[in-house]
C-alpha cells in the first residue's frame, strides 16, 4: 500500500501567506493624515455652519414647501396684476362691443374668466393606513392603496367628456395647458405641490358630468379598487357655484435644443 502522502489524488498544502509587521509609526501617520484631510472637508463643507442642526440646510421635504409657498405667492401677485392690466385694458382700449364679446367668449373658452352655474365635486383619497382586502381579494400591494396620476387624470377627462364648463382641481382652475402630474404620492399642478384627499370640481350639467364619470372604463377600474382596498371616492353636487379664473402665466414652455 502506498502512502498517503505519494497518492496522485492529494493536493499539497498551500504555504499560507504571513502577514509583515508594519511599522506602528507609519500606522499613526496615516491616522492622523486621514483625520486632518476629515477636518479640513468638513470646514469647507460647513462653512461656519453646523453641519447637523443649521436649519439653513433643508431637507428635501422642505424645500418643496418653501418652493410651493414662493409659487403661490409668485401667484397672487401674477393675478393682481392681470386684475389691474384688464382694468386699464377695458377703460382706454376703444374697443366695439361685438370685439369685447368677442374677447369675453375666449376668456370663457381659454379659462381667464369666472364661471358659475351648477356642478359637483369629486374627492379622491388614499386608502387609510391599516386597510386590508375585502373578502374575496388578494392582499393589497403599496401601489393598490395611493391615488395615482391615471386616477385624476380619469376624473378629469370625464368630466370634460361631460361638457364641463369649467374644472378646478384643489384651488386652481384648468386651461388647456395644464398638467395633472403625480410625483410619489403627491400632486404638482401648475409649480404647486398638494397631498391627498384631491378635490376635482367641475360646473357644468350634473346629470352630464355624472353619466360621464359613471361610463369611464378608467373609473370603473378605479371603482374595483375602492370596493377591494378602501380607496376613497365622493361625488357632492352643488345646485351654484363658481370657479375662479385662471391667474397664472400663460407662456409655454417646452425643452429647447442645446446649442
Amino acid at each position: 500500500m502506498s502512502n498517503s502522502a505519494d497518492s496522485p489524488d492529494r493536493v499539497p498544502e498551500q504555504p499560507r501567506r504571513r502577514l509583515r509587521a508594519r511599522p506602528l509609526r507609519l500606522l499613526s501617520a496615516a491616522v492622523f493624515a486621514l483625520a486632518g484631510l476629515i477636518f479640513v472637508t468638513s470646514f469647507n463643507t460647513a462653512k461656519g455652519t453646523n453641519i447637523r442642526t443649521d436649519a439653513s440646510l433643508l431637507k428635501l421635504s422642505d424645500l418643496i414647501k418653501q418652493r410651493d409657498h414662493k409659487n403661490k405667492e409668485l401667484g397672487d401677485s401674477t393675478a393682481a396684476l392681470r386684475g389691474d392690466v384688464d382694468a386699464l385694458a377695458q377703460r382706454d382700449d376703444g374697443s366695439t362691443k361685438a370685439q369685447d364679446q368677442l374677447l369675453n367668449g375666449l376668456k370663457d373658452a381659454s379659462g381667464t374668466a369666472p364661471v358659475s352655474g351648477k356642478g359637483l365635486t369629486v374627492t379622491l383619497n388614499d386608502a387609510p393606513p391599516n386597510a386590508t382586502a375585502a373578502p374575496g381579494y388578494p392582499a393589497p400591494q403599496a401601489n393598490d392603496l395611493v391615488i395615482h396620476q391615471q386616477d385624476l387624470q380619469a376624473v378629469v377627462n370625464a368630466l370634460w367628456q361631460g361638457g364641463a364648463q369649467g374644472i378646478q382641481v384643489m384651488d386652481q382652475r384648468l386651461i388647456a395647458t395644464s398638467a395633472v402630474r403625480c410625483v410619489g404620492n403627491t400632486l404638482i399642478l401648475q409649480g404647486r405641490v398638494y397631498s391627498p384627499p384631491y378635490k376635482i370640481t367641475a360646473v357644468g350639467d350634473t346629470g352630464k358630468l355624472r353619466g360621464a364619470l359613471n361610463a369611464s372604463k378608467a373609473i370603473q377600474n378605479y371603482q374595483l379598487y375602492v370596493k377591494a382596498y378602501g380607496l376613497g371616492w365622493k361625488v357632492d353636487e352643488h345646485k351654484t357655484m363658481t370657479l375662479a379664473a385662471y391667474s397664472g402665466t400663460v407662456d409655454l414652455h417646452y425643452a429647447k435644443p442645446v446649442k
